[in-house]
């Protein structure tokens, strides 16, 4: 009677670990692209190989041990500088290799077959988001991690896209060969999405191309895979393929809202729609160095409350947040953000956390900057 408990405790230990072994493998997924297939199929096809290897390998290994050990008065074989040896053992693995080399050949050329696209999109890798750009399409957009602070901070629980969720996915239309232009305007990135077969480093001033052709409509997830700095960890990809139809009508919406935020330029902004635009794009842009509370984490990252920068002349101000600060790690952000973000920023850094200067920024004075470094 006493063991029952311990055979239903074994079997729901089994059944738990089971389940567990259902969600979690050691292998590639075959993914969702004819390319990502045919790198599956191809690794199949290598880890077959070496399997059958394996087992003749070890097979004789034992065979040999348990058929030719002492006990059984065995006498060692001399066949010392065999020729039939030398020639088994050279032409077998040479073989092998041509075998494997075939299909891992064509894979390869399937791989690295950019021509033909039907769309083109620059990847650009920055300390630490991407910046996408549909060629000839007048649309282009940072792509920054969405993961709330406070789950990064131990402070609430993961949710179930940890660190995998962005505020704009790339968006691109499935049956159709889209060419990657992968890029980096700082340091060494790597633009990796397993379910595409796509992992290409993205190096300052070379451009690595590569492309995919997606069946089904989906979001797909990546990250980067070169450690870039500090926060390497938070830089996710995501693609999101939608159909034709909707992804003609998402690029139409991108247009418009593109002319739109152009508009925004020459509109006479007030200093409380500055600060509301101005927080949340400090929020997405800013808040991983300096922090939430912008007291940032010294020495590498100073603090801006109270600090000279922010409290001090307004064009000392524009010139840091635009040229950036060469030999530390504040970046350049004035390619990277609108001058309708660089203005709210700014206005924002100068009037939160107690600086009270009391002064804005606004995007014609950004405008005006930019035109005087010409």
């Amino acid at each position: 009677m006493m063991r029952h408990p311990r055979v239903w405790m074994g079997l729901l230990l089994w059944l738990t670990l089971s389940s567990a072994h259902a969600q979690w493998t050691v292998n590639m997924a075959p993914g969702v692209t004819e390319v990502s297939r045919s790198v599956f199929d191809l690794h199949m096809t290598i880890f077959w190989i070496c399997v059958v290897i394996g087992v003749l390998v070890f097979g004789a290994m034992f065979w040999s041990m348990i058929m030719h050990r002492r006990s059984t008065g065995q006498q060692p074989a001399h066949f010392h500088e065999s020729t039939t040896v030398e020639i088994l053992w050279t032409v077998v693995p040479l073989a092998i290799l041509i075998v494997m080399a075939i299909p891992a050949t064509k894979t390869l050329i399937e791989i690295y077959d950019t021509s033909e696209s039907e769309l083109d999109v620059q990847v650009t890798g920055y300390q630490w988001k991407w910046h996408y750009k549909y060629l000839g399409q007048d649309v282009e957009f940072f792509s920054n991690l969405t993961t709330p602070r406070d789950q990064i901070n131990n402070r609430a629980a993961k949710g179930e896209h940890y660190l995998l969720e962005v505020d704009q996915p790339l968006v691109v239309p499935v049956g159709t060969k889209v060419r990657f232009l992968i890029t980096s305007a700082d340091v060494i990135h790597s633009w990796w999405v397993p379910a595409l077969a796509v992992k290409k480093d993205a190096i300052p001033g070379f451009i690595n191309e590569s492309w995919t052709r997606i069946d089904e409509p989906g979001v797909y997830r990546g990250q980067c895979t070169e450690l870039c700095g500090k926060d390497h960890g938070f830089m996710p990809v995501v693609v999101e393929a939608k159909s034709k139809e909707d992804f003609s009508a998402w690029m139409d919406e991108r247009k418009q809202a593109a002319a739109a935020e152009r508009e925004l330029t020459s509109k006479e902004w007030t200093k409380e729609e500055l600060m509301a635009r101005g927080e949340k794009a400090y929020n997405t842009t800013c808040v991983a160095c300096h922090q939430a509370n912008g007291e940032g984490l010294p020495p590498m990252f100073p603090a801006l409350k109270g600090s000279a920068i922010a409290t001090g002349p307004a064009k000392g101000h524009i010139d840091i947040v635009y040229h950036g600060k060469p030999g530390t790690s504040m970046a350049a952000f004035g390619k990277q953000l609108s001058p309708v973000d660089l203005a709210a920023i700014i206005t924002y850094e100068r009037n939160a956390w107690g600086n009270n200067v009391g002064d804005m920024v606004t995007p014609k004075d950004i405008l005006d900057f930019s035109k005087a470094q010409e």
